[in-house]
């Protein structure tokens, strides 16, 4: 199987797991992943936030890892990739701010390219105006969010992962298995025993 190429939007406070783990899985099956944050170029960082599901009404947020990034932002084009992962955290919130960022989403839509989106990450979908009718999944805290941007927000277990034609969406990273697998098959990735 011949690698593809795969876009990864961060920014400060993107949650820890839902960067690093999709970034290593999609390497360790073949594919190139570019990380990229506006306003920041390839060898600058990211800090990451643990959120945890300890038994409170909601997660709790911790201080995770500094993730370096492996591309610069500037000049990304939606052209230049197969595919978009947008991992959740703090981070979505202040890059839904980013009109470059909603025009790149916007260009990777109107593509029809494959584009998954965990935790807090559909709110930059939201933002972007490119759910309305979408059967859409996000952390129960962002469904006011998804409804009012037009999406049939999926209320899912917090492992599920649910899938409208190429588009993937979580609930949070304990879904990493589900909503991993499904973007695969979306991708037409193969792993073989």
């Amino acid at each position: 199987m011949a690698g593809k190429r795969i876009l990864m939007l961060a920014g400060d406070f993107v949650e820890d797991y839902e960067i690093m783990v999709p970034f290593q899985m999609l390497l360790m099956v073949g594919h190139n992943v570019d990380v990229v944050s506006p306003g920041k170029k390839a060898g600058e960082q990211v800090a990451t936030a643990i959120h945890d599901f300890e038994g409170h009404q909601t997660y709790t947020e911790k201080r995770g890892h500094n993730f370096t990034l492996n591309a610069t932002y500037a000049g990304t084009k939606a052209e230049d990739y197969v595919a978009l992962v947008i991992p959740g955290g703090r981070a979505p919130e202040q890059l839904s701010t980013d009109e470059s960022v909603l025009d790149l989403i916007r260009a990777f839509v109107t593509a029809d390219k494959p584009i998954a989106a965990v935790c807090h990450g559909p709110q930059l979908l939201a933002a972007a105006n490119v759910i309305s009718g979408r059967k859409v999944s996000a952390y129960p805290a962002c469904r006011a969010e998804m409804i009012l941007a037009g999406a049939d927000y999926q209320a899912i277990a917090i492992d599920g992962a649910v899938t409208d034609g190429k588009l993937v969406t979580a609930p949070a990273w304990p879904a990493h298995p589900a909503w991993i697998g499904q973007f695969l098959k979306v991708l037409g990735t193969k792993i073989e025993a």
